[in-house]
């Protein structure tokens, strides 16, 4: 039994239809697409043991299947350097769900190594009425959130469709290496479209997915976040009624 089917069966079993953020990785990961390592500590004391493990500096962020945006319920802290700082971040995060978000479901906290700065973009799939499973690509931040600047591809995709997906958004430019900038791997940013395409179609009862932010970098590009909806058990296999543009919209994820 594949690690994508007893997280899967798991959540099922829990009577959930999102994934933590723990768990998309680990299932993006099966699937060979490069993503930031996260543990799942449930106390500050594991918290602090594994960012020690992991080496300074840090991100925690809140695992909690009933919070999509992290940042917005103060469930994300940045660039812990230290001991103390984790500490402290792991009790003001706790202090922040229970008074906006006191109904959650709180596993834990999530701890990762603080990735480089890199261009980011944010890679995506939801399931059209008409079409099924649709592929989204665009850059990260003001482009995808203000400026909707993305492409959309029907699964699946060959390498030409993820090619012209990277190129066809107005912020490529960006990722050629605009302003004396490194461009980025483009060749790697294809590779996880392709693996990502190939993924989605073996994988039926998944109805959503986001990796928000990817780091794209010189020399690679890595996940720093995901998430995966599922489809209701009674429901695998239909298509929901909403448009691609319409349920792949941003989630801010960091």
């Amino acid at each position: 039994m594949s690690k994508r089917n007893d997280i899967i069966t798991a959540a099922r079993k829990d009577g959930r239809t999102s994934l933590t953020e723990v768990e998309s990785k680990e299932i993006i990961s099966e699937a060979g697409i490069e993503v930031v390592e996260s543990r799942l500590a449930r106390t500050k004391k594991e918290a602090i043991s594994i960012a020690r493990e992991m080496g300074f500096p840090v991100v925690l962020k809140i695992v909690s299947p009933d919070i999509i945006h992290k940042s917005d319920s103060g469930g994300v802290k940045l660039g812990l350097s230290n001991v103390a700082a984790v500490g402290r971040a792991y009790s003001e995060i706790m202090a922040s769900i229970k008074q906006k978000a006191p109904k959650s479901k709180v596993f834990g906290v999530s701890v990762q190594r603080m990735s480089p700065a890199g261009v980011e973009v944010i890679m995506g799939m939801a399931k059209d009425a008409q079409f099924g499973p649709v592929l989204m690509f665009g850059l990260g931040g003001v482009f995808v959130e203000v400026l909707k600047d993305v492409s959309f591809r029907i699964v699946p995709i060959v390498r030409r469709d993820a090619r012209q997906m990277i190129q066809e958004i107005k912020g490529y430019p960006v990722l050629q290496g605009y302003r004396g900038q490194e461009p980025a791997d483009i060749t790697a940013l294809e590779d996880t479209l392709l693996k990502l395409s190939s993924f989605i179609e073996g994988a039926p009862e998944i109805k959503e997915l986001d990796l928000n932010p990817i780091f794209a970098y010189a020399d690679g590009a890595i996940a720093a976040d995901a998430r995966v909806i599922l489809e209701h058990q009674d429901h695998q296999g239909d298509s929901p009624p909403e448009t691609p543009l319409k349920r792949l919209t941003p989630h801010g994820l960091r």
